[in-house]
C-alpha cells in the first residue's frame, strides 16, 4: 500500500524540521507533503531542507482547507496526518498509529498523547477525538464531504463521519509526546486569542453535526 504523510502548517519553523526527520526514517511512508497555509516564517524553506514536497498557500485558509490540498495532491492508499508542531515523536508511534490501517484491522487511528506533559495529556483525555493525529485509508477521506470549510472542527468531522457509517477505527496511545501549546508560540494574549478561535471552529463543527 503507497503511504503518503500530509502535514498542514502555518508558521512552525521551530517544530516541523524534527517532525519531517522522523517521517524520513519510516521507509513506509514514500511521501511527505507540508502544506503551509499561508505561513510567514521559514516553514516552508525548512520542510524543502527535510526532503519534503511543500505545497505554499498564499493565503491562511484553515487546518481543514490545508489538509484537503495534501490530499488533492496524493495518490496514497492510506494517509497519515501529524501536527506540525509535536514533541517527542519517535518512528514507533508512526508506525503504532499505521499499522491497525496497513493490517486492515481498522480503517482509521487516532493518536492520544500520554505520559508527555500534564496539559496535552489532560486535553486529550478530556476531547480524544480532537487530535491531528491520524492514520486513514483514503477511500474514506474521499468520500468525507466539505472537509475544506471545517478549518479547525477537520478532526470532529472526520470523527462523526466514521462513526456514523459504522467504519471501524481505534484509539492509539502516544507514549511520552506532546505539542508545542498557542500560548508558547505565540504569547498569552494572541495565544489565548487563537484558542479561542479554535473552539469557535470545533464548537460550530458540533452544532453542524448535531443537525445533520
Amino acid at each position: 500500500m503507497n503511504i503518503s504523510a500530509i502535514i498542514p502548517a502555518y508558521n512552525e519553523a521551530a517544530t516541523i524540521g524534527k517532525v519531517i526527520e522522523v517521517l524520513t526514517l519510516v521507509e513506509q511512508v514514500e511521501e511527505i507533503i507540508v502544506v503551509s497555509d499561508g505561513s510567514n516564517d521559514d516553514t516552508a524553506k525548512i520542510s524543502r531542507h527535510w526532503g519534503a514536497n511543500v505545497i505554499e498557500l498564499s493565503t491562511n485558509i484553515g487546518k481543514g482547507g490545508a489538509m484537503k490540498v495534501g490530499l488533492n495532491n496524493c495518490n496514497a492508499d492510506i494517509v497519515l496526518f501529524l501536527d506540525a508542531d509535536l514533541i517527542g515523536l519517535t518512528e514507533r508511534h508512526v508506525m503504532d498509529l499505521l499499522r491497525p490501517v496497513i493490517s486492515q484491522e481498522v480503517d482509521m487511528t487516532i493518536g492520544i498523547f500520554e505520559g508527555g506533559r500534564f496539559t496535552t495529556d489532560l486535553a486529550q483525555k478530556v476531547s480524544p477525538f480532537l487530535s491531528g493525529q491520524r492514520a486513514v485509508r483514503k477511500k474514506v477521506l474521499d468520500e468525507l464531504c466539505n472537509m475544506e470549510i471545517t478549518k479547525f472542527g477537520v478532526e470532529i468531522a472526520l470523527t462523526n463521519y466514521v462513526r456514523k457509517h459504522g467504519i471501524p477505527y481505534k484509539k492509539v496511545m502516544l507514549d511520552e509526546m506532546s505539542h508545542v501549546m498557542k500560548e508558547e508560540k505565540l504569547g498569552w494574549k494572541k495565544g489565548v486569542q487563537a484558542r479561542m478561535k479554535m473552539y469557535w471552529d470545533i464548537i460550530r463543527e458540533l452544532t453542524l453535526v448535531r443537525q445533520r
